[in-house]
């Protein structure tokens, strides 16, 4: 009897170990599986990518990566309402110096992280004192976006009214707006609704135009403020701008406006997704938008244009001595960490962009679905984008003739200065306000922000 119930104690003991042992399993998976990060991401163009990416992560780690994709031109306003939540974003994107200090006390020191490691110049991150506070992950350029095909059809014309043969012969304003005046003139004959394709000017839609635009005039406005070598930290630090060359924002902005596939007080109705559909179908010849673009233009259904007829064009606006301008190129985004969220959330987040910018998995959806330009030396010159854009970047970069526009827009005040100036371009267009008082309502936006 007493083996008996010997017997049955070590069975018990047994089962009981192996229950402990079961359950120890269980709960270390689901600790496992519980682990996750949460990613706030700015780009909306690339939002279906992070989909399989942190799929793939998830499968090789155990570690969940929420992605939330902000709408276009709300991602201030969404960081804001995320932050204040239990479970708020462990990785962010800031804009700039300005971003910087307007998060400041949400960012964590990455200056000890492989990230910052891998980057190739170590100038371009975001730092105060001896700290790294936000790394860029992509250097990005943007332009006047051309379908050569289109182009090539107008210089065959027999009837056209300029004396040069190719795209590539435009070097400033003023070749610019003839060949564009001359195109809309024979726009039945090349095939098209309009040279340009539509001016997106519903609200969140006008970034192109209030922020990409509106670098130009500002970077020469700021290039001759001769106390600061960057035109960025010249405006940081100028509170009453002159808009100097308004004029010349002018220029462009009504080329693009009274040569488009529509009527431009139809503007208010038109997004970046409807531009880059006209442009992808071959109703417009050119577009204004960045090496991001090539992933909207494909993507629509019935595109009709070859990769190897996407080129892209400096922004003339007039500004004397373009001749030598090349694209506009940098970086507005910059990865942060958040400061407030446990240090395992930011290991974890940091091991994610780790993995992404310099496993062979990860690089190579940085390269193929993100289209990403990455600054990091993990990249060989082997492993950059193929897709048109990016190349064509690639080759202004490397040009020694021109010299590129650095993006001055990091120092505009604030996204509420920015959606003034939108709001404003599109009251000029509906015939509701004069150029004079647009530049006027800029001027007085950009000192209230700055003060604010």
């Amino acid at each position: 009897m007493k083996k008996i119930r010997k017997l049955a104690a070590l069975v018990l003991m047994a089962s009981l170990i192996a229950g402990m042992t079961s359950g120890c399993s269980k709960n270390q998976a689901s600790s496992k599986k519980a682990r996750e990060i949460y990613f706030l991401n700015f780009k909306p163009e690339i939002a279906d990518k992070y989909k399989a990416i942190v799929s793939e992560y998830e499968k090789k780690t155990g570690v969940h990566v929420k992605v939330v994709t902000a709408a276009s031109g709300t991602y201030e306003q969404t960081l804001k309402a995320e932050v204040a939540k239990s479970d708020p974003p462990t990785i962010f994107q800031i804009n700039g110096l300005v971003g910087y200090k307007n998060w400041k006390d949400y960012c964590a020191d990455l200056s000890g992280s492989k990230l910052y490691s891998y980057l190739q110049d170590k100038s371009l991150a975001i730092k105060d004192g001896d700290g790294v506070y936000g790394i860029p992950y992509a250097v990005e350029a943007y332009g006047i976006i051309y379908n050569d095909s289109i182009m090539k059809k107008y210089f065959a014309l027999p009837n056209k009214a300029v004396s040069i043969n190719s795209a590539d012969e435009i070097k400033n304003f003023q070749t610019l707006k003839q060949v564009v005046e001359d195109m809309t003139k024979h726009k039945s004959e090349l095939g098209i609704d309009g040279v340009f394709a539509s001016t997106s000017l519903t609200k969140g839609e006008e970034w192109r135009w209030q922020t990409h635009l509106a670098n130009l005039p500002f970077y020469y406005e700021f290039k001759e403020n001769t106390k600061y070598d960057d035109t960025v930290l010249a405006g940081i630090n100028t509170k009453d701008i002159t808009f100097k060359y308004n004029q010349n924002y002018k220029n462009i902005f009504d080329l693009y406006i009274n040569n488009s596939t529509v009527d431009k007080k139809m503007l208010g109705s038109k997004s970046v997704a409807d531009s880059m559909s006209e442009f992808a179908l071959g109703k417009a010849a050119m577009v204004q938008n960045g090496v991001w673009a090539w992933s909207q233009i494909s993507g629509v259904q019935g595109n009709v244009i070859k990769d190897t007829d996407v080129k892209f064009m400096p922004i003339y606006t007039g500004i004397e001595g373009e001749e030598q301008q090349g694209l506009c190129i940098g970086t507005e985004n910059f990865f942060a960490i958040n400061s407030k969220v446990s240090k395992e959330k930011q290991q974890d987040s940091l091991d994610f962009l780790d993995w992404l910018f310099s496993s062979t998995e990860g690089k190579k959806h940085v390269i193929e679905d993100l289209g990403f330009i990455a600054p990091f030396n993990t990249f060989t010159d082997s492993e950059k984008p193929q897709d048109p854009l990016a190349q064509q970047t690639i080759s202004w970069m490397k040009r020694t003739d021109v010299k590129i526009v650095p993006w001055t827009f990091e120092s505009f005040p604030s996204q509420n200065f920015k959606d003034i100036f939108g709001a404003q371009l599109l009251q000029y267009c509906q015939g509701k306000v004069t150029w004079d008082d647009l530049v006027k309502t800029v001027i007085k936006a950009w000192k209230v922000e700055s003060e604010a």
